[in-house]
């Protein structure tokens, strides 16, 4: 139970700051109904709780089984039985996490029903299971990441240039989307399973990445699609927002709704994890109870979670972006930048993420150090976002070409690891807050803002968040480096003196 404690006491520390900088601005700058604002301090709390019992449950029971997974691949010495088997988990899990679902039904809605949800849940997933499918054989066969992600993204680009600007951001958006609560402890524990079941100089390397790898395969899936199904010019209008009433009947209303849909999440995970405990694992009693107690941990915390982003937090998003943009335009990439720094610590994945950083580094990278960075990086994110919204010749590829140009060109100078925990750092950034609080922001504030198409510019933030860590993270692992060399050099300086 100290496991479980010490997870509320950091989340806690985590929703903190974006619920003062809500309470603020509803004293300052957008006064909301007073029911709303307790509205979204419940959702708070639900947040609070969910997030501690829901990272608790991922630790002792989704991660386990990523690494269980993973050595399992492993130990398939058949190129094709892995890349099959990596494709199957990348599929199962992808097409039920909830990031991904409710970014299916906002482009539905927002494309007047022209993109079918369904399309967008299959299509990408199928680009998360090859993309998953190629990252376990880049371990196994021990491939540089930086040389991969080279080669995908310049491929990207090339299908870039034949995508509407509106697919360009939903595909994007969708990369992000896909590393969510669910996804992302798993892959990162199937790829952590893998690399050290290989073993090796370069395992430690090799355990980050996957999630990074993974993202892109949203990207060129969804890119393919229009391409092929010729969809172009579709403009859309943001759903009619009609304000929740009352306090707790939201949260009764959609309590039922998540319920199942987060047992739909989990349900494929507990399917694949018996087959293989009576295929392969065998785990004993105790062990395998361990874990579906986890599972179990999961599903009740990422139930909590949802129910108090959905009913308390997204509304409140789409009010203050729409109040904001039509009341005080000059101040939304200042709201921006906050927003950006402090959303980032409430997303459940990148906790998972650093601190699998802090355990395999033993210590040398801390997580604090990446939250850091990642804040940072995320502020900006938001804020080239904002100015894409209020300014019509600033489009989404002014940003994001030169950002991934910049991350393909730090790859070749950053060590190793930092590639890996970068690109995946892009993918567990954007998460369900991400989805649900900032996307409601973004399109609330393009709504309100003539010049502004909420199918090009309301979408696209998620793919600026799922971005910037790929810069951030790289340039901090070359300060890492710079100061490795001085300590080096200090060190042989101090040995010469001694001689």
């Amino acid at each position: 139970m100290d496991i479980l404690s010490r997870k509320f006491t950091e989340v806690s520390l985590s929703v903190l700051p974006i619920t003062v900088l809500v309470i603020l601005l509803n004293y300052t700058l957008i006064p909301i109904e007073t029911e709303m604002l307790a509205r979204f301090l419940i959702g708070a709390l639900l947040v609070i709780i969910g997030l501690g019992i829901f990272l608790f449950g991922a630790e002792i029971g989704v991660v386990p089984i990523g690494n269980l997974m993973g050595e399992t691949v492993a130990m398939t010495n058949n190129s094709y039985s892995v890349a099959i088997l990596g494709f199957i988990l990348g599929f199962l899990i992808t097409v039920a996490e909830p990031d991904l679902q409710i970014l299916a039904r906002q482009v539905n809605i927002a494309s007047g029903g022209i993109i079918s949800d369904i399309l967008i849940l299959i299509v990408v997933s199928i680009g998360v299971g090859i993309m998953v499918a190629i990252g376990l054989l880049r371990i196994l066969y021990e491939k540089p990441l930086n040389r991969l992600l080279t080669f995908v993204y310049f491929i990207i680009f090339l299908l870039g240039l034949k995508t509407t600007q509106e697919f360009l951001a939903i595909s994007v958006d969708a990369s992000g989307a896909t590393t969510g609560a669910m996804t992302t402890p798993f892959i990162l524990a199937l790829g952590y399973g893998v690399s050290q079941l290989k073993g090796g100089k370069t395992s430690d390397e090799d355990s980050f990445g996957m999630v990074g790898i993974a993202s892109a395969g949203p990207i060129f899936a969804v890119m393919v699609t229009s391409i092929i199904a010729g969809l172009k010019d579709i403009t859309g209008t943001a759903e009619a927002f009609v304000p929740n009433t009352g306090i707790l009947l939201p949260y009764f209303r959609v309590f039922p709704q998540f319920l199942q849909e987060s047992l739909l999440t989990l349900l494929p995970l507990f399917v694949l994890f018996e087959i293989f405990d009576m295929v392969k694992f065998k785990l004993n009693k105790k062990h395998k109870h361990a874990i579906l107690k986890g599972l179990l941990y999961t599903y009740i915390g990422l139930t909590l979670f949802l129910v108090g982003v959905n009913a308390g937090f997204m509304e409140v998003g789409r009010v203050m972006g729409e109040g904001i943009a039509k009341d005080h335009i000059w101040a939304l990439p200042i709201i921006g930048f906050f927003l950006g720094m402090v959303v980032v610590l409430a997303e459940p994945a990148v906790y998972v993420l650093t601190e699998q950083v802090e355990d395999v580094t033993a210590g040398y990278i801390k997580r604090n150090v990446i939250l850091a960075t990642l804040s940072i990086g995320i502020a900006f994110a938001v804020v080239f976002s904002m100015l894409r919204i209020i300014k019509p010749n600033l489009k989404l590829w002014h940003f994001l070409l030169p950002g991934f140009a910049l991350a393909a060109f730090l790859s070749y100078m950053v060590p190793p690891i930092f590639v890996g925990i970068a690109y995946d750092a892009g993918g567990v950034a954007s998460g369900p807050m991400t989805a649900t609080f900032v996307l409601a922001f973004a399109q609330g504030a393009a709504n309100a803002i003539p010049t502004a198409d909420v199918m090009v510019d309301g979408f696209g933030v998620i793919a600026m968040i799922a971005m910037m860590p790929l810069v951030a993270i790289q340039i901090l692992g070359l300060i890492f480096k710079m100061k490795a060399g001085e300590h080096g050099q200090s060190q042989s300086h101090r040995e010469a003196q001694s001689l």
